[in-house]
C-alpha cells in the first residue's frame, strides 16, 4: 500500500497541469484578445475538501425529502446521493473572491463556480493547485418567436365540440385535442401531485387571470439574485416566460387550459434579455440544482444554447453530440437523479446536411421538442436532427404555430405565439399528466411512453423525431395497476380509519393492508379489501385498525392485480399520542370542487372557530364556532354552485392562536 501511494503522489508531480494548461482554448484565445476585460467563466475545482460522510449520513442536509423520494426511482436507499450532491467548499470560493474573482452561481454538480475575471487574475486563480480548468460560459443570441393577436375565427384553430368534454378549453382547445389531452382531463387526471420547474425569461404578468388557480410553490431570480421573477427594477424581462407558463399551466375555462393546470411550479428566471447575447448557462445548470434539491418531478424548458460572442466560434452542430455543452451535461446528469427533462429543439430551421439543435436538446436522456402547425406539418422553423452520433432528433413532437397563450400585458388579454418554445410546454404538460397517473415512471420509461405511441412512432426520422404524442395511447399502453387517487389515514376515538380512492381499476384483485410500528421495515398484514372489478369509476374504500396502543404507526396498501402482480401505494404515518400542537392542515384535495376536508389537530379542549374568506377577504362560511374535545378533527367545505372559481382562505383561531391555509376552487 505504501508503495502504491509513493507511485500515486509522484505521477501526481509528473503530470500537473501548468497554469496556462488549465486554460482551454475558447478561454485562451479570449483573454489574450481583451486582457483587461472581465470574462464570465468557468472555474472547476479539483476537489471538494475533507469532512463529507456528515453529508452522506444525513442526505436531508443537502436536498429534500422529496427529492429522495423521486431518486428511489432510480438509486437503492444507500446511494440516494453522490458526490456531486455534495457542496462546493467554501474555503476555494473565499479564496477565488480574494484574489479578484467576482462570483455569480454557484454549480454542486460540476464542483464549479461561475463569475467574472480578467486576464491578470485568471493566470493567478490558475495557478491554486485546487483549480483544475477554466473555461468560458456560453451565451446564446436570442430568437425571438412570433407573437401575434388572437383571431377567433383563425384557421389554425378548431372549434371544440359541445357537450363531449368535462372543460370548456376556448381557442386553446386545438393545441389540447392535437395530443388527447381533453381525453385524460375528463377521465379525472391534471398532473396533481407533480411538481414542474419552468426555466425562462421571467414571468412578468403573475397577476394574469389565467393563474389565478396555479399554485407556484417557488420563485427565484438567477439573473439578479433575487426572488422577483417579473419585471422589476433589474436586468430581463419576462413576456417570454409569461407565455410558456400559461402553455404549461394556465387555467381559465372559455380561454386557455394548460395540460397540467393542477401541478404545483416552481419558477426560475435564467434569461437576461436586455443585453445582444443575453442566456448564460450557468444560470440554467444553478436553476436545475436548486429546483433538484426542492423535489421536482419535471423540467420545462424553451431556451437554447449555441454560439458566443463573435469572433470566437462557440458551439457548432458538431458539438451537439451530447457530450459537450456543460448544460446538455448537466440536463443529463438531472435525469439520473430521476427529473424528467424536456427542452425545445430549436427554431433554427431545416439544413440539409447536418443538425441544427441547441443545447441541451441534444442530450441523451433530454425530451427534446420539435413544432408542428395545427394539420400536423412541421414548421418551417422547426430545429431538425440526427446528433453527430446518429441518434433521433427531435424526440417528439407538438403543435408550435399559433399556440393561444396569455397575454404579456393585458391581465384578461389572450394572444397566440409561434415557435418550438410552445411545443414544448404543452409537450412537458402532457407528460405531467401521465406521470401524475403513474408517479413511479423513470424519466427514460416516460419519455419511451410518449415515443412509442407517437404518430412517427414505426419510421421516425430528423425532422419529426417519433412524432405527434398521443398521451391518451400512452396511457393506454403502459401496463395498469390499481389507479390510487388519495390514500389518508385519521384518528377516530381509540381507532385508526384508513380511507382510499382510486380513478379507476383494471384487473383489481384487492387491497392488502399492512402496519408496521415505530419504523418503516417490519411490516405485517392487518387487513384485506376485496376490490370491486373491473371498472372505470373512481371507487371508494376504508379500513378501521381497532387494535391500538400510544406510539407511531406507519400504514401501506399492497394493491394486488389479478394477474398476480401488485404494487404499494405511498406510506401515511399517524400519531397516536395526543396532539402536543395547535396545527392547520393543508385541505385535501387541493384543487377541489366542489367539496374538500379541512383537516386540524388541537392539544387541549377548546373554544374552535373555522372560517372560510375569499381573496378579499370577504366571509364566506363559518364552519365551526364551538367548544372542541382535544385531538384530530375533520371538517367538510363544500362550494357548492354559487361560488366561483378562484383561491380561497380558511382561518382557523383556537387557544389565542391563529393559522390560515390557501384553498383553490377549480370550476
Amino acid at each position: 500500500m505504501k508503495i502504491f501511494i509513493s507511485f500515486f503522489l509522484l505521477s501526481l508531480l509528473t503530470f500537473a497541469q501548468t497554469p496556462v494548461e488549465k486554460f482551454t482554448a475558447q478561454a485562451n484565445a479570449k483573454f489574450n484578445n481583451d486582457p483587461a476585460e472581465k470574462q464570465l467563466v468557468w472555474i472547476y475545482l479539483a476537489d471538494k475538501a475533507n469532512a463529507l460522510q456528515k453529508y452522506f449520513d444525513e442526505p436531508l442536509t443537502v436536498v429534500s425529502e422529496k427529492s429522495l423520494n423521486r431518486r428511489s426511482k432510480y438509486l437503492s436507499q444507500n446511494s440516494l446521493i453522490d458526490f456531486t450532491d455534495l457542496p462546493v467548499h467554501q474555503n476555494y470560493i473565499n479564496e477565488l473572491v480574494s484574489l479578484g474573482f467576482k462570483l455569480k452561481q454557484l454549480s454542486r454538480w460540476f464542483n464549479a463556480v461561475s463569475g467574472y475575471v480578467d486576464s491578470h487574475t485568471a493566470k493567478k486563480i490558475a495557478s491554486l493547485q485546487f483549480v483544475k480548468k477554466i473555461d468560458l460560459v456560453a451565451k446564446l443570441r436570442k430568437e425571438y418567436e412570433s407573437v401575434n393577436t388572437l383571431e377567433k375565427n383563425s384557421p389554425d384553430l378548431i372549434t371544440q365540440p359541445e357537450g363531449v368534454h368535462t372543460f370548456n378549453y376556448g381557442n386553446s382547445f386545438t393545441q389540447l385535442n392535437q395530443i388527447n389531452v381533453p381525453a385524460l382531463h375528463d377521465l379525472g387526471y391534471n398532473a396533481q401531485g407533480i411538481t414542474i420547474g419552468v426555466f425562462d425569461a421571467g414571468f412578468s404578468l403573475l397577476a394574469h387571470e389565467v393563474f389565478n388557480n396555479m399554485n407556484i410553490i417557488a420563485a427565484w431570480d438567477f439573473v439578479n439574485n433575487d426572488p422577483d421573477v417579473g419585471n422589476g427594477n433589474d436586468m430581463g424581462s419576462g413576456s417570454h416566460g409569461t407565455n410558456t407558463l400559461s402553455t404549461i399551466g394556465g387555467f381559465k375555462e372559455g380561454k386557455l387550459i394548460g395540460p397540467a393546470f393542477a401541478a404545483s411550479y416552481i419558477l426560475a428566471k435564467t434569461e437576461n434579455t436586455d443585453s445582444e447575447t443575453p442566456v448564460e448557462e450557468d444560470n440554467w445548470i444553478a436553476a436545475i440544482e436548486w429546483a433538484d434539491s426542492i423535489g421536482v418531478d419535471l423540467t420545462s424548458t424553451s431556451l437554447g444554447y449555441l454560439t458566443y460572442d463573435y469572433p470566437f466560434v462557440g458551439y457548432t452542430w458538431q458539438n451537439m453530440d451530447g457530450n459537450t455543452a456543460p448544460i446538455t451535461i448537466a440536463a443529463d446528469l438531472a435525469v439520473k437523479k430521476g427529473i424528467a427533462v424536456f427542452n425545445s429543439a430549436g427554431n433554427e430551421g431545416y439544413h440539409a446536411t447536418h443538425n441544427t439543435l441547441g443545447a441541451p436538446a441534444d442530450g441523451d436522456s433530454v425530451v427534446a421538442v420539435g413544432a408542428v402547425t395545427s394539420s400536423g406539418t412541421r414548421t418551417s422553423f422547426s430545429s431538425v436532427g440526427n446528433t453527430p452520433d446518429e441518434r433521433i432528433k427531435p424526440d417528439i413532437m407538438a403543435m408550435g404555430s399559433s399556440v393561444v397563450v396569455a397575454s404579456s400585458f393585458n391581465s384578461t388579454g389572450y394572444s397566440t405565439s409561434s415557435g418550438t418554445s410552445f411545443s414544448c410546454p404543452l409537450a412537458a404538460g402532457a407528460a405531467a399528466v401521465l406521470l401524475g397517473i403513474y408517479p413511479n415512471l423513470t424519466p427514460i420509461e416516460l419519455r419511451t411512453a410518449l415515443t412509442s405511441t407517437a404518430s412517427n412512432s414505426q419510421t421516425p426520422n430528423r425532422e419529426y423525431g417519433f412524432g405527434i404524442i398521443n398521451v391518451l395511447a400512452a396511457y393506454q399502453n403502459l401496463p395498469t395497476p390499481v389507479e390510487l387517487v388519495s390514500f389518508t389515514a385519521s384518528l377516530n376515538n381509540n381507532s385508526v380509519e384508513l380511507k382510499w380512492t382510486t380513478a379507476s381499476e383494471k384487473n383489481n384483485f384487492g387491497f392488502e393492508i399492512e402496519k408496521a410500528v415505530q419504523g418503516k421495515e417490519d411490516w405485517v398484514t392487518v387487513g384485506f379489501i376485496k376490490g370491486k372489478g373491473t371498472t372505470t369509476h373512481p371507487q371508494v374504500y376504508n379500513f378501521i385498525d381497532e387494535q391500538m396502543s400510544p406510539g407511531n404507526f406507519y400504514y401501506r396498501l399492497r394493491q394486488v392485480d389479478l394477474d398476480g402482480s401488485f404494487n404499494y401505494s405511498n406510506v401515511v404515518e399517524v400519531n397516536f399520542n395526543a396532539p402536543s400542537e395547535f396545527k392547520l392542515k393543508q385541505n385535501y384535495p387541493n384543487p377541489f370542487n366542489p367539496g374538500t376536508i379541512i383537516s386540524f389537530q388541537l392539544p387541549e379542549n377548546t373554544h374552535v372557530k373555522l372560517t372560510v374568506f375569499n381573496l378579499l377577504g370577504q366571509k364566506i362560511i363559518v364552519l365551526a364556532d364551538q367548544v372542541m374535545e382535544e385531538g384530530e378533527h375533520q371538517i367538510k367545505f363544500s362550494a357548492g354552485s354559487s361560488l366561483p372559481g378562484g383561491i380561497y382562505f380558511a382561518e382557523l383561531t383556537a387557544s389565542g392562536k391563529k393559522s390560515v391555509i390557501k384553498m383553490n376552487l377549480l370550476k
